[in-house]
Formats: C-alpha cells, structure tokens, sequence
C-alpha cells in the first residue's frame, strides 16, 4: 500500500500556492487557457508567454491592438469621398497626437484598398526614395482633383475610370508615379485585390507574400493598373515566375475589410498575439452609393450593374463584420460611408465630387445592422474623430507594452511555402 506524501515544507506549499494564484490572475487578466500552455507547437499567445510578475503590477500592457486600414473600390465618386475622408483623418490625428508632420501610415499596421482604394493604399503606405511615404493624404487627394478637373463634366465611368481605364494610359501614369517599386518597398502590411481570369478566383498582391516568395513581389505600377483594371491586363510578378490576367479589385471584393481581418487573424508569424476581433481597430472607408438611376423600366448598363453588385455586396460585408465585433463594434469598428446619390436633384446635374464629398461626411453616419435595416448617430465627421482619439490612445498604450503587437517579416529571396499569409486566393501559375 503506498504511503501517502505529506506537503511539510513551508517551501512547496508557498510555491503551490504562488501557481495557483499566478493562474487565477492570467485568467483574470487575459483569459487562461489550459490547453494552451501544454501545446508548445501553437503560435505565441499572451497566455503562453512568461510575463514578469513585476511587469504586471506596473499596469504595462502586455500587447495591443491591430490596426487595420480598410478603402473600398470606387463608388459614384471613385475616390473622392475615401481620399476626403484620409485627408479629415490625417488631420485629427496629426492635432490629437501633436505630431504636426505625422503621416496616415505611421498610425495602421495594416492597409488594405480595392480598385482606387487600392491606388490610394498604394500612395499612402509605399516608401520613396527620401524614405517617406509618396503621398500625404492631401496629396493624394490633390491627384483625384486634378484628374477629375480635365473633364468638363463626370462620366458614368467616374474619375479614375476615365483617366486609368485604359491600360496603356494607367500603366503610363503609374510606372512615372511608383517606377520600380515593388510590394517589399512599402511601409505595413498591404493586401491589394484584383480578380484573376486565368484562375477564375480572386488575387491578393500582398506584402507578407511579397518578402517571403520572389514569385508574388510585383512592381507597385502594375498593382495599381491591376486593381483598377476595367479589362483583362497581364499582371507579371518581377521575377517573371508568375502571371496573373487581372481586373479591377471591385469585382473581386469591393469592401475588402474581411479579407484583411482574417489575414491578421491567421497571420501569426508577423501577428503573433492578434487572436479574435478584440484585439483589432479597423477603420473602414466607403466611397459613396452608386450614382446611376434608371428611369422607369430603362434596362441599367452592364457597367452600372456591375456597380450596384459591388456596393450592396461592400453593405453585406459591413453589416457581417460589424456583427462579428459584437458589443465592441462601436470602439473597435468604425465605417464610414455615403448614405445618398452625388446627384442634386435641384439642379439636376453633377456637382464637383470633392465639393459633394466634404458634404457627404457632414451628413448623418449610416449604422449597418444585420437584419435589422440601417440607423443614422453621428456625423462621418464626427465618427472619423472618434476613432481618430481611438487609434492615439491605442499608439500611445504601445509605448507601454511589453510585448510587439507587429513583427513585420524583413525581405528575403527564398522560394520556400509561405509561411506568413493566408491572402492569395487564387492559384499562382508559373513559367
């Protein structure tokens, strides 16, 4: 018969009892999971790293939050209301940080753009030869003003559609803008979409791809005619290795916020402690309903169409995401979008789009619920304010933590399978 073991050393009882209560408090504080801390082969979590006990009780946080940077493909104003609303962030967040030369991209980890969000993603967040960003908000802005200012009056086909729709033309335009950029030259994580016709599936240029894999780095130049491509053009990766036939990130997906958010989420190796919509804050930037009413039984173009599909599937995801944050949706999750046509009906023609863009984001927000309709708070203004102080705190509470909440991979030359992203969608074919 075993002889039952005493605990008589004030030793092992003390450290039992110190285990015991370093569970409770890792429970209390982030959530203790026990079959976490036995699986040696998952990704770091905040329960799996060994903390300091003095680290704790000097109220530094342990990580942060993601943030995410979301544009939607052009609407009836093909940019203009996303590049505004850049512009109006940039601002706040310049004032409220105090930092009065900060740039968008020193305040996301991740940016994510469809069609001309894509163009404008690309502006913001790639490096230049001085080692900024090509483009401040306001420059950025600037483009679509200019472009839109050589036309006498908007097309159907929008701003961007008019001066990019030609591949010959926007390869021109872009090749001046970026040269020989490539995905490894920009700042954060970028996921750009376009659909891919050889595949048949959607294609995501990512920089997570782009530093692992030789064969998915492609000139920022033809990322950009890429996604806004109105016809079928040949997108080759600059080692020559991949070719894709690309069209424009709208038909792929228009509001492309989902895809960033489960490329986080399944990102461990650059978001190693990102695990649910908890630890993320996303901006998600409309671009305005479409512009194209139909006249009693008229028959809408193949184009306005195309339109319609892109910006009611942009409202499903909206109201999907917003769903999934649940109770923190309203801290965590912002949206701004147009809740009416850039038509006035008093004049009954097209206004200047920049001018009807800065009265869109002093209109009422509009609030997706699913199934439940729409509801209107604050001002776009006022909501892009609010997570304007959001995204400070959040780059502020950094300067306390403990833990990286983003390890960017550096750039390498290998062929090996990616390990970090979870973003190209479509298969990549090869020479």
């Amino acid at each position: 018969m075993a002889t039952p073991t005493f605990i008589d050393s004030n030793s092992h009882m003390d450290k039992l009892t110190s285990e015991i209560f370093s569970i409770l408090e890792n429970k209390f504080l982030f959530g203790y999971d026990n079959n976490n801390t036995n699986n040696i082969n998952s990704p770091p979590t905040k329960d799996t790293v060994a903390v300091p006990m003095e680290e704790l009780k000097s109220g530094r946080h342990v990580t942060g939050k993601v943030r995410i940077l979301s544009i939607d493909g052009g609407g009836a104003t093909d940019g203009a209301l996303a590049a505004t609303s850049i512009v109006h962030l940039e601002s706040f967040l310049r004032r409220k940080s105090g930092v009065q030369d900060a740039r968008i991209s020193d305040f996301f980890d991740v940016v994510t753009g469809s069609g001309v969000g894509g163009v404008l993603a690309a502006l913001l967040f790639t490096r230049g030869k001085d080692g900024q960003p090509l483009f401040t908000a306001a420059d950025a802005l600037r483009l679509v003003a200019e472009k839109g200012n050589k036309m006498s009056r908007v097309s159907k086909q929008g701003i961007f559609r008019r001066v990019f729709g030609s591949p010959a033309t926007g390869g021109k335009i872009f090749r001046r803008t970026f040269g020989d950029l490539t995905l490894k030259d920009t700042f954060k994580a970028v996921l750009i979409p376009c659909y891919d016709l050889t595949t048949g599936a959607p294609f995501v240029f990512s920089r997570a791809d782009a530093v692992e894999m030789d064969g998915c780095d492609f000139k920022m130049s033809d990322v950009c005619a890429a996604t806004v491509a109105g016809g079928p053009v040949e997108t080759v990766s600059v080692d020559r290795r991949t070719r894709i036939s690309a069209v424009t990130g709208e038909l792929a997906m228009n509001n492309p916020t989902a895809m960033a958010i489960t490329h986080v989420l399944n990102n461990k190796q650059e978001f190693p402690f990102c695990n649910g919509v908890e630890d993320l804050l996303v901006v998600s930037l409309g671009n305005g309903e479409p512009g194209y009413g139909v006249a009693g039984n008229q028959t809408p173009s193949r184009t306005a169409l195309v339109k319609i599909v892109g910006e009611t599937v942009s409202d499903t995801v909206d109201q999907a995401v917003s769903m999934a944050f649940g109770q923190s949706r309203a801290s965590n999750y912002g949206r701004i979008q147009g809740n009416k046509g850039f038509v006035d009906s008093n004049k009954g023609k097209e206004q200047n789009v920049l001018k009807l863009a800065e009265q869109m984001l002093r209109r009422m927000n509009v609030e997706s619920v699913l199934f439940q309709g729409k509801k209107c708070n604050k001002t776009n203004l006022d909501k892009l304010e609010l997570f304007a102080e959001e995204i400070v705190k959040e780059t502020e509470r950094r300067k306390l933590n403990i833990l990286p909440t983003v390890v960017l991979r550096q750039t390498t030359t290998s062929s090996s399978p990616r390990t970090s992203s979870a973003t190209t969608l479509s298969v990549t074919s090869s020479n």
